[in-house]
Parts: structure tokens; sequence; C-alpha cells
């Protein structure tokens, strides 16, 4: 791997008695999207804080912009300001101005870097046009969709021209072609050699845009490798599903044998096979049942590795 852009050593945090992170270590390379997925209370978010000098680790090292040009790394949270000046940012939740046009927050938020007004309103249209809000520069936010709102976000988190981007669940709330068109333009800065982190509820998210995957439970990494790696070393190649009525009653019945490992969800019974043709014609005699046959794919290792139960936020 090349020299990190971004390094992450060792990192815990806890709160009374509770660990929500646990020596966690992971890097970014330039030019590429690291994935982070996990359930609800997984340490995501928090380890998003420390990285940005908002929560204070208990242990660990945090490591930004190293090795180029033999420059020693700048550590959170000692160099701080310098960190941030070369990181864009998007939350969970849209921190824009709601008292400004769409052109306004671009530069009210570039002068918090110390740019000058001429160097922000030269980028305002190229940042504009990247959002889709070329036609919106007027605009007050109460004139947005949601879409555009974290289109905004992503915008404006790219106006002073950063290395690394810090990206916390930024397609949330969006509808189908919003997260269609915020997955466009995060390929094109990966493309143009921009660093992601990247954290997503959404499986599909995680496997087109990221280059590995980093699987986080109760504060611990999982596992980490490439999304087909990952799937290769921890699922068998094909799904069953099965559901309707009596499909329960396969869990108990000779079907399972013909399954490497079965799970139960509602009503609906997966079967996990290095290969379905046996099952798939066992099936046949069950024409009341419905089936979906399918490659393994990223949500099944998610619910492997971190359980079907569900959980409050954390």
């Amino acid at each position: 791997m090349p020299e990190p852009l971004f390094e992450v050593s060792d990192l815990s945090k806890r709160y009374g008695e509770a660990t929500v992170v646990d020596r966690l270590s992971f890097r970014i390379a330039p030019g590429e999207c690291l994935g982070v997925i996990g359930p609800n209370g997984a340490g995501k978010t928090t380890t998003i804080r420390m990285c940005l000098g908002l929560t204070a680790p208990d242990t660990g090292h945090i490591s930004f912009f190293g090795g180029a040009r033999g420059t020693p790394p700048l550590t959170m949270p000692r160099d701080a300001l310098a960190i941030k000046e070369k990181l864009g940012i998007v939350s969970q939740f849209d921190s824009l101005d709601p008292d400004f046009s769409c052109a306004e927050n671009l530069l009210v938020f570039g002068r918090y870097f110390g740019l000058k007004d001429e160097l922000i309103k030269k980028r305002i249209p190229m940042l504009l046009e990247f959002a889709a809000l070329t036609n919106k520069a007027n605009a007050k936010l109460s004139e947005l969709s949601g879409g555009m709102k974290r289109r905004l976000s992503l915008a404006r988190a790219l106006v002073n021209d950063p290395q690394l981007l810090l990206l916390d669940e930024p397609t949330t709330g969006l509808d189908p072609q919003a997260r269609h068109l915020m997955w466009e333009r995060l390929q094109r800065l990966v493309q143009q050699g921009k660093s992601i982190l990247l954290t997503t509820h959404f499986m599909d998210e995680a496997e087109r845009l990221c280059n590995r995957l980093l699987v986080l439970d109760h504060g611990k990494k999982m596992t980490e490798g490439t999304p087909r790696q990952l799937i290769a070393d921890h699922l068998e190649p094909d799904v069953v599903e099965v559901y309707g009525a009596g499909a329960l009653a396969l869990v108990h019945s000779s079907l399972k044998a013909l399954a490497v490992r079965t799970e139960v969800s509602g009503e609906t019974v997966f079967f996990y096979t290095q290969d379905a043709k046996p099952l798939l014609a066992a099936l046949a005699d069950h024409p009341q049942l419905r089936t979906l046959h399918r490659p393994a794919n990223l949500e099944d290792l998610f619910l492997k590795l971190t359980g079907r139960q569900i959980r409050e936020d954390a």
C-alpha cells in the first residue's frame, strides 16, 4: 500500500463502563475511498468525531498528510487547525445557513479558511456545476429539496480544495435519483485523486464507491478488505431466499442438508450454499413457496458478521 494520507492507530474511547471504540487501526492511501460500515452503536460516528478533534480519544494516534515530499505527518489534536485546512467534511445533518443563498453559503464558508473573496468567487461556479445547482445559485435553502441541500453540503466541503473528505452517511434520507447523482459526484472526486472516508448504512453504496471496506461492530474491527474479497472470504457464493406459507418449516426439513447454513428473518428463510441447483430442484416440490436465487452480496456479509437483531442508536 502507498504511503498513507491518513492513518489511525490503536484508537480507543470509553464512556463509563462502555467501550465505544476498541483499539481501532486503519489507513487510507491517496486517491482511495475507504468505507466504514456497521450497525447502530458500532462506533462509526465516534471514530469520525475523534478524527476531527471533536472528541478526545483515550488511547491511540491519528495522523494526516504525512510522507509527501518527506514532510512529517500532522497529528490530531495537536495540529487540528492545520489539518482542518486540508479537510472536507460532510456530517450526517446539514449545517448550511438558511439565511444565505447557495452561492453565499459557499462564499462565507470559504472565508472560514482564510481564502480571499476573489478566489472563492472564482470557484463558486465550478462548485455549483459539480453539485448540479448552477441554476440555484441565488436560491435560499427553503427553495431546495433534501437532495439539493446534500449536494450543496458536498460542494461546500470542497471549497478549500481538500485532499481528504470525511463523509458521515452523506446520502441518508435521499430518494434513489438523488442518491445516484451523489454517487456519481463522489466517484468523480476519487477519479480526480481525492481520498474519502465514508460511513454508510447502504450496502449498495459501499460496493459502488469504496475501494476497501472496514466492518465495525461494538467498536472493534471485524474485518477489512475489498468488497469482492470480503464476500469471497466470508460467504457462500449462492443465496436462495424462500418465503410464503410453510417456509419456516423448511428449516427443520431435509432441505436444510442442501445448504451450508440457513438463517431466518421474519417470514423468510435464507439458504446459503455452494451450489443452488439441488436446492432449487427440491423446492420445485413446494409450488406454494416463492423463491429468489441470487449471488451473495455485502448485505449478507453485514448480517453474518453483525447479526440480524435490530439495535437502538447508541
